[in-house]
C-alpha cells in the first residue's frame, strides 16, 4: 500500500494534472471589451484591433518604439529630497513611493533617454502614469530641467510624451513650484533656437496642461486621449450640465485648435522623424547660407578721403 501511495500515484497525477494557464494570455480591452491576445495586441503597439483604442503603455516600451533599432541611453537624474513635507494621509509617503518604485522598477515618474530618431539626434523624456499617476513632482521638475540643459548640449530636439493626473499632492507647494520651473526649461530651449515637441497621450490633467504639456512649438496627441485640467466628471458636477461627447478628448482639442495633429502610435515614430528631418535640414540650409554671405569678396579698399584707391602703376607711362 506504501508503495501504491509513495510511488505509483504520484506519478499518475503528475501525467494527468493539467498545467495552470497564466493569467495576462488574453487582455480585455476597456473601450470595446474584445479579448486580445497578448502576442497580438503587442505586435499592434498595444492598440486594439477591433476599436482602435490606444491603450497605456510604460516609458520602456515608449522609448523602444520611437528611437532607432530600439536603442538609446538613459540618463541619470539628480536627486530630490524624499518627503519634504513629512505628508502622510491614509498612509506615509515614503511608504507610497517605496510601494510606486517597487511596482515599476523607476526611481520616479519620468525616464529621460537620448540617441537617434530618423537618423537624428534627439533627447526624450516619458512620463510614467503607473507611477503614483505620472504626477508633477520635485524629481519629474528635476527630470524636465536635465532634459532641457541635455538637449541645448547635443543641440538636438527635445520631446515630451506626457501622461499625468497633475501636481503631486504630497509635495505640496514644492510641486507646485515645478510649473514654473519646466517652464523656465522650455523657454531655454526656445533662446536656443531648438524645438520643443509634446506629445500628449493619456490622460495629460491639472498642473502637467497648465504648464509644459501645452507650451510646446508643435502639439501632437495620440487618438482619444484625454487632455484637460479638470476632469468631465468635476466640470459636470459643477455646473450640473451634461457634456458634449468627446469632450475634452484629443480630436476635440484639434478641432478648437489647441493640437496641430492626432497621430496614431503606430505612425508616431515617423511624424516625428519627418518633423525632425524638417527642422535639421532648414538648419543645414540656414548654416550653408550663413557661410556663403561670409565668403563674399570685401569692398575695394578706400583711401583717407573715402575715394576708392586705385591700384598702383608699375610701368612707366
Amino acid at each position: 500500500m506504501n508503495w501504491l501511495t509513495n510511488k505509483v500515484l504520484p506519478k499518475i497525477r503528475k501525467l494527468t494534472t493539467i498545467k495552470d494557464t497564466p493569467d495576462n494570455l488574453w487582455i480585455k480591452c476597456p473601450s470595446c471589451g474584445q479579448m486580445l491576445f497578448h502576442n497580438d495586441l503587442a505586435t499592434n503597439l498595444n492598440v486594439c484591433n477591433h476599436c482602435e483604442h490606444h491603450m497605456r503603455i510604460g516609458p520602456k516600451e515608449r522609448l523602444s518604439q520611437l528611437f532607432d533599432d530600439s536603442k538609446y541611453n538613459v540618463i541619470e537624474l539628480p536627486d530630490v529630497q524624499v518627503d519634504p513635507l513629512k505628508f502622510r494621509d491614509s498612509k506615509k509617503y515614503t511608504d507610497r513611493l517605496k510601494d510606486a518604485r517597487n511596482k515599476t522598477g523607476d526611481k520616479d515618474a519620468m525616464i529621460v533617454a537620448h540617441g537617434k530618431l530618423g537618423g537624428n539626434s534627439a533627447v526624450i523624456g516619458v512620463q510614467n502614469f503607473s507611477f503614483m499617476g505620472g504626477s508633477l513632482g520635485m524629481a519629474v521638475g528635476e527630470a524636465i530641467v536635465a532634459a532641457s540643459k541635455l538637449a541645448i548640449l547635443q543641440k538636438a530636439p527635445l520631446i515630451l510624451l506626457t501622461a499625468a493626473g497633475g501636481a503631486r499632492m504630497q509635495e505640496g507647494i514644492l510641486s507646485l513650484m515645478q510649473m514654473p520651473r519646466t517652464t523656465v526649461a522650455v523657454q531655454r530651449l526656445k533662446e536656443a533656437k531648438l524645438p520643443f515637441i509634446v506629445v500628449l497621450t493619456d490622460p495629460t490633467t491639472g498642473g502637467v496642461t497648465a504648464s509644459y504639456a501645452m507650451l510646446g512649438d508643435i502639439q501632437i496627441s495620440e487618438p482619444g486621449a484625454l487632455i484637460c485640467f479638470a476632469g468631465p466628471r468635476v466640470i459636470e458636477e459643477t455646473i450640473r450640465e451634461i457634456l458634449p461627447e468627446g469632450f475634452q478628448r484629443a480630436e476635440f482639442l484639434l478641432e478648437k485648435g489647441m493640437l496641430d495633429m492626432v497621430v496614431h502610435r503606430q505612425e508616431l515614430k515617423g511624424t516625428l522623424s519627418r518633423i525632425i528631418d524638417l527642422i535639421a535640414n532648414k538648419k543645414r540650409t540656414e548654416q550653408d547660407t550663413a557661410i556663403e554671405e561670409s565668403a563674399i569678396d570685401t569692398p575695394a579698399v578706400l583711401d583717407k578721403k573715402g575715394d576708392e584707391s586705385e591700384p598702383e602703376s608699375t610701368g612707366t607711362e
